[in-house]
């Protein structure tokens, strides 16, 4: 509505039939021009597509971690996994598997097995990957963001395992690392003489969260994983008088992103700013070679929040982690 009061629309002249109908005409060519476009995009494509599923090799590594790069924060735990391991490894406790169009483009990529994670930019991916996941009797966790894991969990549910136990958890990031008043003397990387303490605590961890002790279900494979995980030097330890003070574990290291589980500061010294100053300085030991760390943290940990918030974390989505109830039993812990 133009404004009665203005001089400038008493100025403008009557538009002519030959410019209304170029200005159509445009419209015309910009919609036609869209709708190739789309039609081309690879997660918008024409009706008659159609996809099918396939598992993953070496050969297909750069592919997938090209798609896989469009969306670094929420992908890098795959990428953590086929970094780590290649695309086709018993460490990574399940198969990578990805979901093609008739037009050779991937639509998505997941890995189904132990740990169930998933990458899939349109519908009918995610149903494929539900439909092969109902095949895998013994899944642990189903991992990813909310609408996903319920987008998944609706194809999956009726002839799939049962949910044991749903937890709902926010991904916090941090891009700039603080400036530190004083270094942590002490704050290392583990090593296997580290084991013994390391091993327990990481295993009460998973236990609070998951309702399952690996040590009791699994502690030999266990024990390998973790000692393998300090092997490949991704365990941070703060120990005093042969006292563990502090643990944080790198599960995924790729250069966009670095995810971090397992962060955990001795009972007794809480509230000692212990923590903060430990993850402070591994932060921006690990800003230095990497574009952001990451954690997920169970919503209902509010203490926690504040913790990460104090280390200049910040919220960058919600995630559920879906703990199924095992078919087959079998010494597959965490």
């Amino acid at each position: 509505m133009n404004n009665p009061n203005s001089t400038a629309t008493t100025q403008l002249s009557p538009v002519t039939t030959e410019t209304t109908m170029r200005a159509v005409s445009n419209s015309q060519a910009l919609t036609a021009l869209m709708t190739n476009m789309m039609a081309e995009t690879p997660y918008q494509p024409e009706a008659n597509v159609t996809v099918n599923l396939i598992e993953l090799t070496e050969e297909d590594s750069n592919e997938v971690l090209a798609f896989l790069s469009e969306r670094p924060i929420h992908t890098v735990c795959l990428v953590g996994f086929i970094r780590d391991n290649g695309l086709v490894s018993a460490h990574n406790r399940g198969t990578f598997y990805g979901c093609r169009n008739s037009e050779g483009r991937l639509e998505g990529v997941a890995l189904i097995g132990h740990a169930t994670l998933i990458e899939a930019r349109t519908d009918r991916a995610m149903k494929e990957f539900s439909l092969v996941a109902q095949g895998f009797q013994n899944t642990h966790i189903i991992l990813g963001e909310t609408e996903k894991i319920e987008q998944f969990w609706n194809y999956y549910a009726d002839d799939g395992q049962e949910m044991r136990l749903a937890c709902r958890e926010m991904l916090f990031e941090v891009r700039q690392s603080m400036e530190l008043r004083e270094e942590v003397e002490g704050l290392r990387r583990a090593t296997l003489e580290d084991l013994d303490q390391i091993a327990p605590v990481q295993a009460g961890m998973a236990e609070s969260e998951s309702g399952i002790n690996p040590f009791e279900t699994d502690p030999e494979g266990f024990l390998a994983r973790c000692a393998r995980r300090i092997e490949m030097g991704r365990v941070w330890v703060l120990e005093e008088n042969g006292t563990l003070i502090f643990k944080a574990d790198v599960q995924a290291d790729t250069p966009d992103v670095i995810y971090l589980e397992g962060v955990w500061v001795n009972p007794t010294e809480r509230s000692k700013g212990f923590g903060r100053k430990c993850m402070r300085q591994l932060c921006q030991d690990l800003l230095s070679r990497t574009k952001s760390v990451c954690v997920l943290v169970n919503e209902e940990n509010t203490r926690a929040h504040t913790f990460y918030r104090m280390c200049n974390f910040k919220v960058r989505g919600v995630y559920d982690s879906l703990f199924l109830r095992r078919l087959e039993p079998a010494g597959v812990g965490n």
